[in-house]
């Protein structure tokens, strides 16, 4: 099991995880803190989510994901720098691109690409992308083209790609980046006839979410051989990771004061629950089942104490 790498979830507001903050400046450089932290602690990249407004609806501060994390790299030193995922919708993969390789200069040679296909309508409806609201078919089409942008994109200082949604010609993008080949790809999601298909065909890391049943991530990873054996793609050179909120303490009383009166069995399906010695059971299943890379999201995340807990007393167990 040696090997596996661990990044961070910062708190941005979408989970309405600043809220206790009241100057939108000291929310920013909370954020920013727990960056930090994270990369003076070992954690291999930290990660944002790319939405526009807080996932409870309710009108909560919300940073905007690459500016974000633009700033982020120039307070930062090593950790790596992601977003989970980057809705396709928000943005013209083109420029995307430019994104991308801007941010891989600025942090020198440290941005993943997260990509995926864009889910709540409600951001959509209301920073009116794309009215009306694309199908599922229409947005994982739209994802595949805009795969296939990024990546001509970010390999080539020159590029011209043709598609039905997306299309660029002689598009130049110089700088293309620090890391060569070309800044890394994630694409997010697990659908299996045509996310894990666009994988296979042009990203080098998959993104699977919420689930701590090894069996989910063998039989989705399954699928992605499948597709890599029928493209010719290389299986092995695919990163797979997942990401996954945690709740940890000390002690099963800490772990119970930190559930807020949750149930832990229930919060125990979509979440990894408890105490480091069983945090390393849970995410040792997860390794057996396939995965690389975690993304660790703390609850109440900037409380430090799990981070380090987890850093201190899970990460070495675990590679």
């Amino acid at each position: 099991m040696s090997g596996i790498r661990w990044g961070v979830v910062l708190p941005q507001g979408w989970r309405s995880d600043l809220t206790h903050l009241a100057d939108p400046v000291q929310q920013f450089e909370a954020m920013v803190g727990v960056a930090r932290e994270a990369d003076e602690l070992g954690y291999d990249s930290v990660w944002l989510y790319d939405h526009l407004q807080a996932v409870s609806g309710e009108p909560d501060t919300t940073f905007e994901c690459w500016t974000s994390l633009a700033a982020i790299a120039r307070e930062t030193r090593r950790v790596r720098l992601g977003q989970i995922v980057t809705c396709n919708s928000f943005r013209n993969p083109a420029l995307l691109a430019k994104m991308a390789a801007t941010l891989d200069v600025a942090s020198a040679g440290r941005a993943f690409l997260g990509l995926g296909a864009g889910w709540d309508q409600r951001e959509y409806d209301a920073y009116g992308y794309q009215q009306p609201y694309p199908s599922t078919g229409e947005r994982l089409t739209r994802l595949d083209e805009a795969a296939a942008v990024v990546t001509a994109m970010l390999r080539e200082p020159v590029a011209t790609v043709e598609g039905r949604y997306h299309s660029v010609r002689a598009a130049q993008n110089v700088p293309t980046g620090v890391q060569r080949p070309h800044v890394p790809l994630m694409i997010g999601g697990s659908g299996e006839k045509r996310t894990l298909r666009t994988v296979a065909r042009y990203a080098d890391a998959c993104n699977l979410t919420d689930h701590t049943d090894p069996a989910f991530y063998r039989h989705k990873l399954d699928v992605l051989a499948g597709h890599c054996a029928d493209l010719g793609r290389d299986y092995d050179a695919i990163l797979k990771t997942a990401a996954l909120s945690v709740v940890t303490g000390a002690t099963d009383e800490e772990v119970t004061v930190r559930l807020r009166g949750r149930d832990r069995a229930e919060a125990a399906v979509g979440s990894a629950v408890g105490t480091p010695a069983e945090l390393v059971e849970v995410f040792g299943r997860l390794v057996e089942a396939g995965i690389e890379y975690v993304m660790l999201y703390f609850h109440e995340p900037t409380d430090l104490a799990p981070m380090r807990l987890f850093a201190g007393e899970v990460v070495p167990k675990l590679g």
